[in-house]
């Protein structure tokens, strides 16, 4: 199993600098990728726009969505920007689009959430269209442009994932929610009779190097997730912030058959770059 790490770009305090530099010292890590998040109502930095950003400054290392909420965005905007990523990177992205679980999302950018699901359906469709026409977008660095996951626990998610997607992306949880996640997701591949198998992503929070450190996470998770009410304190004692918790969660996973884990900081420190990959190289 392959390990990555998320930049910062949702965390409070992370500056545009702090991005760039996290982004080259993860380059010189042991990590294969980093991650990003989207939010629109929240005071953070563009997920595409980041990933080009750490695109400038690494040339190894692939670039992740974890998530894009793909209906926010007009489709033919959306494959530009990715398209324009994917080439910058030389082949570098991976694009990971659901629907989001944030009405507010949808209110801000004046976009119908009742059809959000139907929407994104029809997105990745079209994206991979214009990928191949290749009439508005950067030529991509491989056939049929960059690859896509697609995330969330429904029914339909699953279904849209092994129509029209390469692989799944989970929304984060301990191991055993992964592992039945991507049971269900490998079910659905097969109902589909698709040749191989999907890639299967998963993801974690962290915040390493003591007390300070420990309650900063807790505390962005508990307004990063406030819309969940009492949910959001669940998510803030998941948060990884012991050497050990980290090593027995990444082991959990690829026990569970997850091909590239990323763990995503919850703490704008350049410090967690180094602390989590000391404890990936022990």
């Amino acid at each position: 199993m392959r390990v990555g790490i998320g930049l910062p770009n949702t965390c409070p305090g992370a500056t545009g600098r702090l991005l760039v530099e996290w982004a080259r010292r993860a380059e010189a890590g042991p990590y294969s990728s980093v991650g990003v998040l989207d939010r629109v109502p929240y005071v953070s930095h563009d997920p595409l726009t980041t990933l080009a950003a750490a695109a400038a400054v690494t040339s190894r290392i692939a670039l992740v969505t974890m998530v894009v909420v793909g209906p926010l965005r007009s489709t033919a905007l959306l494959a530009k920007q990715a398209a324009s990523v994917d080439s910058i990177s030389g082949g570098r992205l991976v694009l990971g689009l659901s629907i989001g679980a944030r009405q507010d999302d949808y209110v801000v950018a004046r976009v119908d959430h009742r059809r959000r699901g139907e929407a994104l359906s029809e997105q990745i469709v079209d994206l991979r269209l214009a990928w191949e026409r290749g009439a508005m977008t950067p030529q991509p660095a491989r056939d049929g442009g960059p690859p896509i996951l697609v995330g969330g626990l429904s029914g339909q998610s699953f279904g849209r994932m092994a129509r029209s997607a390469d692989g799944y992306v989970h929304g984060g949880g301990p191991p055993r929610a992964f592992a039945g996640a991507a049971s269900r997701a490998l079910a659905a591949w097969s109902d589909l009779e698709r040749a191989g198998r999907p890639q299967l992503w998963g993801q974690g929070y962290f915040a390493l190097g003591g007390t300070e450190a420990t309650e900063t996470g807790a505390a962005y998770l508990r307004d990063y997730y406030a819309f969940t009410g009492p949910f959001a304190d669940r998510i803030a004692a998941g948060n990884l912030t012991t050497p050990q918790q980290v090593v027995d969660f990444v082991r959990g996973y690829e026990e569970a058959g997850c091909h590239e884990l990323v763990l995503l900081p919850t703490v704008a420190s350049l410090e967690q770059v180094e602390l989590l990959a000391e404890v990936l190289s022990a």
